[in-house]
């Protein structure tokens, strides 16, 4: 019981730090990232998105784009990485497997992967690594997830 205390008591003190971070709004916006996985989430990125430069690095580091396996002639052999974050995709992942239960657009996404023929996980990961272009370009921007993209202005 001690330890379960203990553990509460720890969880208090992340959601705090977490409540007092700048970026707590936009990343607590996007359906399936909460109060733990963004603090996770920010944690595992070390909280400053300009380390990676782009979300293809970003997803490079969590483990959610493919590397290539190419030799000599042969081209477009794609594995997955042996090194990564594992809590950084950890987040990804449950954070995708959330947002399909309570998320529209997830969900759709999600469907249209399996009815091309993909298997559940690979219809997750997939899921997951949009979800990484969409959290970079929220943060980017500085704005919360809105579930339909903004109209553009005539120009």
């Amino acid at each position: 019981m001690a330890l379960n205390q203990q553990v509460a008591d720890l969880d208090k003190l992340i959601e705090a730090r977490f409540r007092d971070h700048h970026a707590l709004d936009v990343i607590t916006s996007m359906p399936g990232l909460g109060i733990i996985l963004g603090a996770e989430f920010l944690a595992a990125a070390d909280g400053d998105m300009s380390v990676f430069g782009t979300p293809d690095r970003l997803a490079g580091f969590g483990g959610e784009a493919p590397v290539p396996r190419d030799s000599g002639k042969i081209s477009g052999n794609l594995r997955r990485p042996h090194r990564y974050n594992r809590r950084l995709q950890r987040v990804f992942y449950a954070s995708a497997l959330f947002s399909i239960r309570h998320c529209e657009e997830s969900r759709h996404f999600y469907d249209r992967k399996r009815a091309e023929g993909k298997r559940h996980i690979q219809a997750v990961l997939a899921l997951a690594r949009r979800r990484v272009n969409v959290l970079w370009a929220l943060l980017r921007d500085g704005r919360c997830y809105e579930p339909a993209p903004p109209a553009r202005a005539a120009a």
